[in-house]
């Protein structure tokens, strides 16, 4: 077998396991910059250390921040500015990182000076128009250096203190977008009145409100108009990052499909993560999730039923789901995630080739997916350079013996030791 192959082994009965998971990618990122932004020293606990979260690290360095990282211990420090920038001039490179692009391109609107920003293949390839419009619409001066709506971008404000106002944002592409904008929003002088056109994954939006707020920002939503009063100021404080939700799913949903039962540490139904909704699925498709004071218990029978649910509030678990529903009774139908063919990878095409290279009957869809149930065989699944797609159909691997995940490396995006992990839940 190629080097670059890794053999998923199948599960030899039911799971009993209790996990450990990694912080969140979406809050370790949200947290940095929120940090960087306050006055005074932060500490993060629980933090996330990948691919991604490094990226923003390095970003924020670059522009002239401290942090220390401890890896072992899951751990970053960032001595924060007040909403100062200290560098004048940076060109910064995020990877795959669409957090870090899209989260630093507003935030640059704090400092004074020339700023490029840029990441790697797939990035250049990544909607940031939608983004910029609303910027230009409240003044800034930023655009894409290529003119095609996708990175690098270049953030440019020579002119002294940029002051916010009232812009709208189309949302349909990305949540992220509104993030941006509205993490900066606090410190500039007029804040932030902004409209947001699209429902897509809304609950990254509130999941953002949320930690501002916890970091000593107000803000208001009205329906689909945000208000971010300007002339605030961020607290330093210490701040643990919740367990990753999205990757709860994996572990979630395998304790679904193998049968048994798998405890998940640290996660609660008052998540401000907008997957935990999958376990709803999870339970619709015949698991019993039960809520602990530590945590989360998944326990499935081995049988699933299908499902026909809308996704757009928890679109990183939409890949997770595909992955299993050969496996189930019924037709599993997954709505209203068009956006996710913008993400690391189109992942509805990737979803659908790789289903059908397993033998599965796949309807590909503008918007979605649908999956009939079906009788599988063991292939070498393509990844796409895409966490997601090979954390996905791993979990298919514990059902399906001979299933081979090529270029496993990529979980290094979010969760190095992902494959580690899920050894572990089978030994």
């Amino acid at each position: 077998m190629a080097s670059d192959e890794l053999e998923i082994q199948p599960a030899r009965g039911p799971l009993h396991a209790r996990i450990a998971l990694p912080g969140s990618k979406s809050i370790t990122n949200r947290a940095l910059l929120l940090a960087a932004m306050a006055s005074g020293r932060s500490v993060l606990d629980s933090v996330l250390i990948s691919d991604d979260t490094r990226y923003m690290t390095a970003a924020l360095r670059a522009l002239g921040f401290r942090i220390e990282v401890d890896e072992a211990a899951r751990r970053i420090t960032v001595d924060g500015l007040g909403g100062a920038i200290p560098a004048s001039n940076a060109d910064l490179f995020v990877g795959g990182a669409g957090t870090a692009m899209r989260f630093i391109t507003g935030f640059l609107t704090l400092g004074q000076g020339r700023y490029r920003i840029d990441g790697n293949q797939r990035m250049r390839q990544r909607p940031i128009g939608p983004l910029l419009d609303a910027m230009q619409q409240l003044g800034a001066s930023v655009y894409d250096e290529r003119d095609n709506r996708c990175p690098p971008v270049i953030v440019e404000n020579t002119r002294g203190t940029f002051s916010g106002g009232e812009t709208a944002i189309d949302a349909r592409e990305s949540s992220q977008f509104v993030s941006a904008v509205l993490m900066p929003a606090p410190l500039w002088p007029r804040g932030l009145k902004l409209r947001v056109m699209g429902d897509t994954a809304r609950p990254f939006i509130e999941m953002t409100l949320r930690m501002m707020e916890a970091w000593g920002v107000s803000s208001r939503m009205d329906g689909d108009v945000i208000t971010v009063p300007g002339g605030q100021s961020y607290r330093a404080r210490q701040y643990s990052v919740e367990p990753d939700a999205s990757a709860a799913g994996y572990f979630a949903a395998a304790a679904a499909l193998c049968g048994g039962d798998v405890t998940i540490e640290g996660l609660g139904p008052g998540s401000v993560q907008g997957d935990i909704g999958f376990f709803r699925i999870l339970e619709q498709m015949g698991a019993k999730v039960e809520w602990t004071a530590d945590g989360v218990v998944v326990t499935g029978t081995g049988r699933l039923a299908g499902v026909d649910v809308a996704m757009n509030s928890m679109p990183d678990v939409a890949p997770t789901l595909a992955a299993i529903a050969p496996f189930a009774s019924s037709r599993t139908r997954i709505r209203e995630v068009g956006f996710i063919r913008y993400h690391e990878s189109d992942r509805l095409r990737a979803l659908a080739t790789e289903l059908r290279r397993l033998g599965a009957a796949v309807e590909d869809n503008p918007d979605g997916i649908a999956i009939e149930p079906s009788t599988l065989s063991p292939a070498a699944i393509e990844t796409y350079e895409d966490h997601r797609i090979a954390m996905s159909f791993a979990v298919a691997g514990l059902k399906l013996p001979g299933v081979r995940i090529k270029d496993p490396g990529c979980v290094s995006k979010t969760f190095p030791d992902f494959f580690d992990r899920l050894a572990r839940l089978t030994a």
